[in-house]
C-alpha cells in the first residue's frame, strides 16, 4: 500500500518562498492582497514563516515551511458534516468542493491552521484584476490580450474554486493521478513531485512513499533526527521535519 508523505530539511531552507509561489501558480490559489491581510482573509496553502527566539540582542531566527500535514488521523475529516473532506487510501486528505457547505468545522478542528476559507470567487477575482491590467496597458498604448495576462493566474488542470468553501494543500494530487494513469514514477528525486518540491532551489523538500523502505523519504527519516508538528495530538502528520 502506498502512503505519500513529505520530508522537509530545515537546514536547507533559506526562506525564499519559491515553494509558495509555485503552489499558487500550480493550484490556481488566490493571491492575498494587503486588504485581505487586514481582514484575516488569507489564502496560503503553502506558508513560509520566520520564528524568532530570545530577546534582543540575543535573538535567533529560524525558517518554518508550513503546509497541510495530510494526517493519518485527520480531525478535519471526522468533523465534516457532509463528507466534503475525505482521506484516500494513498494517504492524501482531499476536499470535494461541490459538497462543501462552508461551515468551517474543519478549520476549527485543524490544529495546524492549514485550511482556508475562500471569500472570493477565484475566477471573478482574477478576471477583475486582469481586466484592470489590460485597461492600464491600453492607456500606455500597449495592446496585450487578456489571455496572455491570465497565464500566471490559472492552471487549466486545476478547477477554480467558488466563494464560500474551504480549501487547502492537496500535495498536487492532480499531478500524482496523471502520473499513475501514464505509468510514470512518483516521488523524489527523479519522479513526479508536488509543485513546491519541484520548485525549491535548495532541495529542501522530498516527496514519496513512506511505506517504501527504498524511497528517498524513508531513507532520510532513517538517517536523520526528525519530528512531526504536534505529534502529541495523535494526528500522525505525514509531513516530517529534519532537525
Amino acid at each position: 500500500m502506498v502512503r505519500y508523505g513529505m520530508v522537509i530539511d530545515l537546514d536547507r531552507c533559506v526562506g525564499c518562498a519559491a515553494c509558495a509561489v509555485a503552489c499558487k501558480a500550480e493550484n490556481s490559489v488566490t493571491s492575498s492582497t494587503p486588504e485581505d491581510y487586514k481582514k484575516r482573509r488569507l489564502m496560503e496553502w503553502n506558508r513560509v514563516v520566520t520564528v524568532f527566539k530570545g530577546k534582543f540582542p540575543n535573538v535567533s531566527a529560524s525558517i518554518m515551511p508550513l503546509i497541510c500535514n495530510h494526517c493519518e488521523h485527520p480531525p478535519c475529516v471526522k468533523v465534516c458534516p457532509v463528507d466534503a473532506t475525505y482521506k484516500r487510501e494513498d494517504g492524501l486528505v482531499l476536499q470535494r468542493y461541490e459538497r462543501c457547505i462552508g461551515c468551517k468545522y474543519c478549520m476549527v478542528a485543524c490544529p495546524y491552521q492549514q485550511r482556508f476559507f475562500n471569500f472570493y470567487d477565484q475566477k471573478n477575482k482574477y478576471m477583475e484584476r486582469l481586466e484592470k491590467e489590460a485597461e492600464d496597458l491600453k492607456k500606455e498604448n500597449k495592446d496585450v490580450p487578456i489571455t496572455y495576462l491570465e497565464i500566471p493566474y490559472h492552471n487549466p488542470d486545476v478547477p477554480s474554486r467558488i466563494s464560500g468553501i474551504v480549501e487547502k494543500c492537496t500535495f498536487c494530487h492532480h499531478r500524482i493521478d496523471k502520473a499513475i494513469a501514464e505509468g510514470r514514477k512518483i516521488g523524489s528525486p527523479d519522479g513526479v513531485e508536488p509543485a513546491c518540491t519541484q520548485a525549491c532551489p535548495a532541495k529542501t523538500r522530498t516527496f514519496g512513499d513512506l511505506d517504501d523502505p527504498d524511497s528517498e523519504v524513508s531513507k532520510l527519516l532513517r538517517s536523520r533526527r526528525n519530528y512531526q508538528l504536534r505529534a502529541d495530538l495523535g494526528t500522525e502528520p505525514q509531513v516530517y521535519y529534519l532537525d
